[in-house]
């Protein structure tokens, strides 16, 4: 089954796409060619901008479609940076920036405990959305650890596996928000869409 997946950012595309292998769901996105108008991501919870955003996408192209709305809410600083999590330190800022402001404001602060965030919603082009959650709890440190992922990664620390989100991709993609949320949806999808 061909589902279009509503995201410009490529990492998330692969990180999607690597969770999805195997399923019955064939993922199409922007890398296949498809232009996507822009979604105003203006809701007040992940819920409600992922629901947005698949629906609009899903009219649009005419196709079943999955948004995600993910983010890191840390809880000494009131879960933010929560929905602002990609422009925490401003429109179109870096994962550097919004890193350094984080590790900024949580200076001299102990409790460090965080957790990502996953809301993935599938949408039909007859605005029927369905809508399922993931989250992953770690804790925030000061020095980047890894190369490999991508956000808010190098500092998200799991104690578990001793290992930020950066340091361990392949377990990150077993473990992580986005992984429960799709694995989720992945689960109800067959009902949803009355196949098999």
């Amino acid at each position: 089954m061909k589902v279009f997946l509503a995201t410009g950012n490529k990492k998330k595309i692969d990180e999607i796409s690597k969770i999805l292998d195997g399923s019955n769901i064939e993922i199409l996105s922007i890398n296949d060619g498809i232009e996507i108008p822009e979604v105003i991501e203006d809701g007040n919870t992940f819920e409600e901008n992922s629901k947005k955003k698949a629906l609009e996408i899903a009219k649009f192209t005419n196709m079943i479609t999955i948004a995600d709305d993910s983010g890191l809410c840390v809880e000494a600083l009131n879960n933010e940076p929560g929905v602002y999590s990609a422009r925490y330190s401003g429109e179109n800022a870096t994962d550097a920036e919004n890193n350094k402001k984080l590790v900024e404001n949580l200076k001299n602060v102990k409790n460090r405990k965080a957790k990502f965030v996953t809301v993935m919603t599938l949408g039909k082009p007859n605005g029927e959305s369905y809508s399922f959650r993931g989250e992953v709890q770690g804790e925030i440190i000061d020095i980047s650890r890894g190369k490999d992922g991508f956000g808010y990664d190098p500092h998200f620390y799991v104690e578990e596996y001793d290992k930020t989100f950066a340091e361990m991709p392949e377990i990150k993609n077993k473990i992580s928000h986005r992984a429960k949320a799709l694995n989720a949806l992945k689960k109800g999808i067959n009902e949803i869409l009355n196949i098999g």
